[in-house]
């Protein structure tokens, strides 16, 4: 309160784990946000610094451009260019339309696609054709990707372009759930206890928010009730090693829950594989494991 004010100081204390809570800032929660905050500062530095490679052979390109003009319109003014000049120029011009003619279409198409579809940035978690990789280096033609287990990945720009993406990143907070099954035979006082004791839990979390969904979605096998838990993330699921730990510590409280009531349960998949788990160790940007 002696540097900000109190919405500020409110605003400032959300940042760290937990601090809102207990009015203190744990040396766990200031570690976290100091790697967080390094992992922002390094994709950031990344990102400017493709950004002005991309920049600088975009300015080569048209400085070779306007060389080219600037020769033209100079033998035209002196008279050196005569009318068989230009044919001869003319025809070369034509071959050399022809040879780097689809080149030149990329390029332009992917600068269209750089500059102002931009739909990621150095660092940023993406997700195309069901694979999630992270943005490893952004050129002119290309876009390197880094894979889950750590395979750089080469799209082409003019590719991308045409696929569509999703970002993590730019993606506000986002949803997850917990598919499970219990014995149609439990008691109805068991569920409500069940489902109360569940929302306590997660209403006393600083990593969900409040008034889950917890829902009998169908009955199988005539013997047993198919429910789940929807609820909504603290953040958005850029950092996927810290995802799967919150939701593994919500998986955890519930088996907890359903022993204590002696509930028989299944909990079932998500369909979850590997290309949905968070990236290895890349060359350019620190890990996203803690």
């Amino acid at each position: 309160m002696r540097f900000l004010q109190e919405v500020e100081a409110v605003k400032a204390m959300g940042l760290f784990e937990g601090a809102q809570d207990s009015n203190r800032v744990t040396k766990a929660a200031l570690k976290n946000w100091a790697v967080n905050v390094f992992r922002e500062r390094r994709a950031l530095a990344l990102t400017l610094n493709d950004t002005k490679t991309a920049v600088n052979k975009l300015h080569q390109m048209v400085n070779v451009v306007i060389g080219v003009v600037i020769i033209v319109i100079w033998l035209l003014i002196l008279g050196i260019a005569t009318t068989h000049i230009l044919v001869v120029v003319s025809s070369q011009l034509l071959l050399v339309v022809f040879m780097f003619g689809n080149s030149c279409k990329m390029a332009f198409e992917s600068i269209i696609f750089l500059f102002v579809m931009h739909p990621f940035d150095v660092g940023d978690r993406c997700s195309i054709e069901g694979v999630q990789m992270v943005v490893e280096e952004m050129n002119i033609l290309t876009t390197v990707f880094l894979r889950y287990d750590n395979e750089k990945i080469w799209y082409p720009n003019t590719v991308l372009a045409t696929k569509p993406i999703s970002n993590f990143y730019r993606s506000p907070d986002m949803g997850d759930g917990v598919d499970f099954s219990i014995h149609i035979s439990t008691p109805v006082e068991k569920v409500a206890i069940m489902k109360e004791r569940i929302k306590r839990y997660i209403d006393n979390s600083d990593h969900w928010y409040p008034n889950p969904m917890i829902v009998v979605k169908d009955i199988e096998d005539m013997n047993k009730m198919k429910m789940a838990v929807w609820l909504q993330h603290t953040m958005n699921h850029q950092d996927m090693g810290e995802k799967w730990l919150r939701r593994s510590r919500l998986v955890e409280e519930m088996i907890n829950i359903f022993r204590d009531l002696d509930i028989e349960y299944r909990l079932l998949p998500r369909d979850v594989n590997l290309r949905t788990m968070p990236a290895v160790t890349s060359s350019r940007l620190p890990s996203t494991w803690i």
